[in-house]
């Protein structure tokens, strides 16, 4: 077998183990959007864009990269956390120290993911919610079972549109990277969740006209916000369609 076709076998066969699952209520098609570590840029332009169409995002939280800067541009500051939760939008779980699952024990990464949130707590005094995110999207089967256990949700970066029946510990998702020549296949994504009542989630990093490779252009966010409000989809964040438990 070629190692393609292996690492295919694996990509398909991994959100199959140890799945937690929910039945949606008839609330779709829902869209959310989210962003990841995160970038200063991801909530002054794009928490604004959300905003300005009466939405809100998830942010998913890593307290060690605080004040810092890296290829995504400058780091959230203590005063955008106070800032985004104020604007409504959800605070979550994206590790303590930003680790890949694969660089630790299952036992190692779940304190890993605790003791990021509680930092957040402790620094910011602030609540997080229960849903997390994978570090760059990496994910095994033995970390699914066992983050999947100790938070509500966990998003990877498996493409997809969540259909009626969810995986909470494999929350699909798709990259908003780029800019607009990336709507044709949004577009089609979005009717694709229209048809079939499901909940689309997005994830992006830094949005700036100049972006990183894991970033986007503000004309695409807005772009894609206003596509999926034409489409009478609703705008929830993750704790919004899930419920905090």
């Amino acid at each position: 077998m070629k190692l393609r076709e292996r690492e295919w076998g694996r990509r398909h066969w991994l959100p199959l183990v140890y799945r937690k699952t929910i039945r949606l209520r008839e609330i779709g098609p829902l869209v959310t959007f989210t962003f990841d570590d995160f970038p200063r840029t991801a909530y002054s332009i794009g928490g604004a864009i959300l905003k300005s169409f009466g939405a809100c995002g998830t942010y998913y939280t890593s307290l060690g990269l605080m004040n810092t800067t890296d290829s995504t541009g400058d780091q959230f500051h203590l005063d955008d956390l106070h800032g985004l939760v104020g604007d409504g939008h959800e605070l979550a779980s994206h590790t303590c120290h930003h680790v890949s699952s694969r660089s630790l024990s299952s036992a190692a990464f779940v304190q890993e993911v605790l003791e990021g949130k509680e930092g957040i707590r402790r620094v910011a005094g602030l609540k997080v919610s229960n849903n997390f995110a994978y570090p760059f999207g990496r994910v095994t089967a033995a970390v699914k079972c066992a983050v999947g256990k100790a938070m509500r949700s966990c998003r990877g970066s498996y493409p997809g549109v969540n259909g009626s029946l969810v995986d909470l510990s494999l929350l699909r998702a798709n990259p908003l990277y780029g800019d607009t020549e990336k709507l044709g296949l949004i577009r089609r994504l979005l009717q694709v969740s229209q048809e079939c009542g499901g909940w689309i989630i997005f994830y992006t990093h830094d949005v700036r006209n100049i972006h990183s490779p894991w970033g986007c252009t503000p004309a695409l966010l807005e772009a894609v916000v206003k596509l999926a409000l034409s489409s009478s989809m609703r705008i929830l964040t993750v704790k919004e369609v899930l419920g905090d438990q």
